[in-house]
């Protein structure tokens, strides 16, 4: 029996072997990793893959749900509700998990229980050395070095870095070597390329291997500015976020000699600490660099945070028409990322919210026709996991890969 060459990637059709031993043609998708130039073959029974397996000229990972398959590097908050958030997500398969500090057995309770976002509803097991979650097998690595996962050997090749350790290009780039194609950061990075879903993603390159998602305040501010920077003009303007707690924080005063007033303990006290979410703003729209700085208080709640935006216009605007343009776009092309209530609302009203930004119609005023505050809700755990996830699939589209 002879091979069939295929060379159309955008349309794959694979080709089997039928019963009669002839090469027929079907619809079913299946992953494949080539260099990119090669060509690609079918191997109706070689003994290096399986009947039907397909080897093609595009770096990535078209499966047989035409889903991207993703790793996840540091299973704390980020890392766990990116997962929560890619099991309801069909465009997505996460198909590894590398945490040095956890074992696989406490894995399975900390995705089980959650104390702001609840008791996961599914099933999740430790089965085999790997995570099953939902009927989903996930392979499991503890490796320090990211160099050393091997991501390949699954076929992940998006990895979400959530370790909030390797968040530079240099080290973020270590996941390549174990396979990986791309990796994207859950967190602001000094040099890897920013980009804020609703905001700059047609600055998007393929070229890029290493990109940031910013950071969980940044992508509720930047939307807030972009829309009213686009309808009015912003002269300038100065952000407060009034932040909930994060893993970093002490429960008691403890040490912290970058930041003393970072370890003092968390539960009984409101923590001013410096942010660099206005700032990189600036980065994700351009026009905006240098007229946007902030700062951020730590405060005693579980999750969920609030930018408090303070800005002068070029146009004049009353707070009635900034409401209608926040309404009309929440509605329209920021939806999803945008959303807008005029409801009497707290905090604790928004775990659990998707969306990036949230306008709080009722929460702002004006104190002239130029100069308002603004203010916006944000689930800073599950909002910020949900735009991981809508990141990695965008890029995998334009890399062509999904």
């Amino acid at each position: 029996m002879g091979v069939a060459k295929t060379l159309d990637c955008d349309r794959l059709e694979i080709i089997r072997d039928d019963d009669e031993g002839d090469l027929i043609g079907g619809d079913t998708r299946i992953t494949y990793h080539v260099e990119s130039g090669a060509e690609g073959f079918v191997n109706p029974k070689g003994p290096s893959h399986r009947a039907g397996a397909v080897v093609l000229s595009s770096i990535g990972s078209i499966n047989d749900n035409n889903m991207v398959k993703v790793g996840i590097n540091g299973f704390g908050r980020i890392g766990r509700i990116v997962l929560r958030n890619a099991l309801l997500d069909k465009r997505i398969e996460v198909v590894a998990v590398n945490d040095p500090f956890i074992t696989l057995d406490y894995m399975v309770y900390m995705f089980k229980f959650d104390t702001v976002h609840g008791r996961f509803k599914g099933t999740i097991e430790a089965k085999n050395g790997k995570l099953h979650v939902d009927g989903l097998a996930i392979a499991v690595y503890n490796e320090k070095d990211p160099a050393d996962i091997p991501w390949g050997s699954v076929g992940a090749d998006y990895v979400v870095e959530s370790s909030g350790v390797f968040t530079t290009t240099e080290k973020a780039s270590a996941h390549l070597k174990g396979g990986a194609k791309k990796v994207i950061i859950s967190a602001p990075s000094a040099d890897a390329p920013m980009f804020v879903c609703g905001v700059n993603l047609d600055a998007y390159d393929s070229k890029y291997t290493v990109i940031s998602n910013a950071s969980c305040t940044t992508n509720c501010l930047a939307p807030l500015a972009k829309v009213i920077h686009d309808k009015y003009g912003i002269v300038e303007g100065l952000m407060s976020t009034i932040h909930s707690t994060t893993a970093t924080q002490k429960t008691v005063d403890g040490p912290s000699h970058k930041d003393w007033r970072g370890g003092r303990g968390v539960n009984g006290n409101i923590i001013p600490s410096s942010t660099g979410a206005a700032k990189a703003v600036g980065k994700v729209i351009p026009s905006l660099n240098g007229k946007l700085t902030g700062l951020s208080f730590r405060v005693p709640t579980n999750d969920v945070s609030v930018v408090d935006l303070v800005v002068r216009l070029e146009k004049p605007a009353t707070y009635e028409d900034i409401k209608a343009t926040m309404k009309a776009a929440a509605a329209g092309p920021y939806k999803g990322i945008v959303d807008y209530t005029d409801e009497s609302v707290v905090s604790t009203d928004f775990v659990g919210h998707p969306a990036s930004s949230i306008f709080d119609a009722q929460a702002g005023i004006s104190l002239n026709d130029k100069f308002v505050k603004l203010i916006a809700w944000y689930d800073n755990e599950w909002g910020y996991s949900k735009r991981v996830c809508d990141l990695l699939v965008f890029a995998a589209e334009k890399d062509g890969r999904a």
